[in-house]
């Protein structure tokens, strides 16, 4: 049987079974690919962590990373299997909400946290690693979807972010996080680092991402010092004895 390809009938159908033709065969490279687009981003979140921590992109996460888990609101550790606490992270904000709050302990007693929060122009997010004190910052990973290049994107420079090591999230008892000083963080300041020049709204949004994010990990924190402190306090009555 002969088909008048001028015909509409004919043009419509064929338009037709090309775009389900089309439509198959994208879903299908889609559903082959989506195993490895996740591991993409699993493997992107592991570089993330170890970055944070301090080390650089050829260091193994399994060789500096010894558990991944869920705390509570009261800093209990509810879930550690590996692959939840990553599905978690999916939506960091949402896990949040639910009253879960991922976390990352090294094998040298560090920790790393991730953050999560609003910029000038979309989301902004990264990990902050604390030292095994839970109080001075090892090191910190900023990224964001839309900053303005050369103003707010600034915070995932190298140069940006290294100006928080060292800094510290409590004074005292008290939790105070780390605050972006416009005009520059005064001399000897532990809790503050300098503004992005012409980056305010950036700037505010990563100070209270880090408060707002930290906060959360107070109860653990807490913990986790206190119990350090009893151990100290034991081995030295031991010593003494």
């Amino acid at each position: 049987m002969k088909f008048n390809t001028n015909s509409n009938v004919y043009i419509i159908t064929y338009s037709v079974v090309m775009v389900v033709l089309v439509a198959v065969l994208l879903s299908l490279a889609a559903i082959g690919l989506k195993p490895r687009q996740e591991a993409n981003i699993l493997n992107e979140k592991k570089s993330q962590i170890v970055k944070a921590l301090g080390y650089d992109a050829t260091t193994s996460y399994d060789d500096v990373v010894a558990e991944a888990a869920l705390l509570n609101a009261e800093g209990v550790v509810t879930e550690n299997n590996a692959e939840k606490v990553f599905a978690a992270l999916q939506d960091v904000k949402a896990t949040r909400e639910s009253g879960l709050f991922p976390i990352f302990k090294a094998k040298d007693g560090s920790v790393v946290a991730p953050l999560y929060g609003a910029g000038l122009w979309g989301p902004i997010w990264g990990y902050v690693a604390l030292a095994p004190d839970m109080n001075t910052v090892k090191g910190i990973v900023l990224d964001h979807s839309g900053e303005t290049p050369g103003l707010g994107a600034e915070i995932t420079t190298a140069k940006h972010q290294a100006m928080y090591v060292g800094k510290t999230i409590f004074e005292g008892e008290e939790f105070v996080g780390i605050t972006l000083k416009k005009g520059g963080a005064a001399e000897g300041a532990m809790h503050e680092v300098d503004a992005i020049t012409g980056g305010t709204k950036t700037s505010d949004g990563v100070s209270a991402m880090i408060k707002d994010c930290l906060v959360s990990y107070k109860p653990y924190f807490v913990a986790v010092k206190a119990a350090a402190e009893q151990k100290s306090n034991e081995l030295n009555t031991e010593n003494n004895e």
